[in-house]
């Protein structure tokens, strides 16, 4: 349970108006091997423009590549993108519409898919076959099958972070960038941009990349606690780990009485994830409190190094 203050202000998720002329570059994607007549993202647009989308605009809106699967594709996609974190919140219809406006691609051993740099057209799901994802020349990662790449690009209106590489020969599917922001834009885009600004601020989480911020984002939920309200008591199992929206909180030990207060974007609950002990306090809301929460499985699994961060942060020897 220890305090954490803003120290970067929060990136702008949208520009409200389109802030460049979109530049064509006729390329076709780079392949070592190159492929007659494969053109992924032929037009590729080398500018960043910041697209005003409203939500509620959408109710009569086609999209352009809309197209009905066949019950054989409809099984593979169910399989391919049934628990992707951008897909499992939407409702039935809205996925239902991301499917018909999925592309298949079938990309060969080598291919440069996206360039670090050039503009996001492009969000893909792999349904086979594996990728790497190189940064600055270095290969950082890999992934394969029910994995997903390209979308903050397309949410936040910046250039790709990296270029993904097919390691393997691949089948993918592609959602273009207006589709995708039209229909993500009042779900997990929305999500992300509002989290991103909270964990971005915080100095414990300064080591997460982008990246890593958007999967921790997608894996937050939020509770909201009135005053008088005890969120965590002393003695109880933890299960989750949070992060202060807005409100505040006291922090009591039995036998020391009131440790310390907590505000926004402090957060607490850390203690016994870290040490796998009962809760070494009570924490209770003074005021309408607003949190977000992380589960047990996620504090490991996204936390990544910030996790050390905390260990040396460890407040409990200040008050046991």
């Amino acid at each position: 349970m220890f305090k954490s203050s803003f120290m970067d202000n929060a990136q702008s998720s949208s520009s409200s108006s389109t802030t460049s002329a979109s530049a064509t570059a006729n390329t076709q994607i780079q392949s070592e091997s190159p492929t007659p007549g494969l053109k992924l993202n032929a037009e590729r647009r080398t500018s960043v423009s910041g697209e005003s989308l409203q939500p509620n605009t959408f109710d009569d809106w086609t999209p352009d590549h809309y197209h009905e699967k066949d019950p054989e594709q409809l099984k593979r996609l169910e399989s391919s993108i049934g628990t992707n974190f951008l897909f499992n919140k939407l409702d039935s219809d809205s996925k239902r519409l991301v499917i018909n406006c999925l592309e298949e691609k079938h990309i060969p051993k080598d291919t440069i898919i996206i360039k670090q740099g050039d503009e996001g057209d492009y969000f893909y799901v792999v349904e086979s076959g594996n990728v790497e994802y190189i940064v600055d020349g270095n290969t950082v990662n890999s992934s394969g099958a029910g994995s997903s790449f390209g979308e903050l690009a397309l949410m936040y209106n910046a250039p790709r972070a990296a270029t993904v590489k097919a390691l393997t020969d691949c089948h993918l599917w592609a959602l273009d960038r207006l589709t995708f922001r039209k229909i993500l834009l009042g779900s997990s885009f929305k999500k992300r941009v509002m989290y991103d600004e909270l964990l971005k601020s915080m100095p414990i989480l300064q080591s997460l990349t982008t990246y890593d911020r958007a999967k921790l984002a997608d894996a937050l939920d939020t509770h909201i606690y009135e005053a008088g309200e005890v969120i965590i008591k002393e003695g109880d199992t933890g299960e989750n780990f949070y992060l202060i929206e807005y409100g505040e909180c006291t922090v009591t030990k039995e036998g020391k009485g009131l440790l310390t207060t907590l505000k926004d974007r402090d957060y607490f609950g850390e203690i016994a994830l870290l040490k796998n002990v009962p809760r070494q306090a009570t924490v209770t809301a003074t005021k309408r409190t607003k949190v977000a929460t992380l589960g047990r499985s996620g504090f490991q699994r996204l936390l990544g190094p910030a996790v050390e961060i905390l260990k040396v942060q460890d407040p409990t020897a200040k008050h046991d």
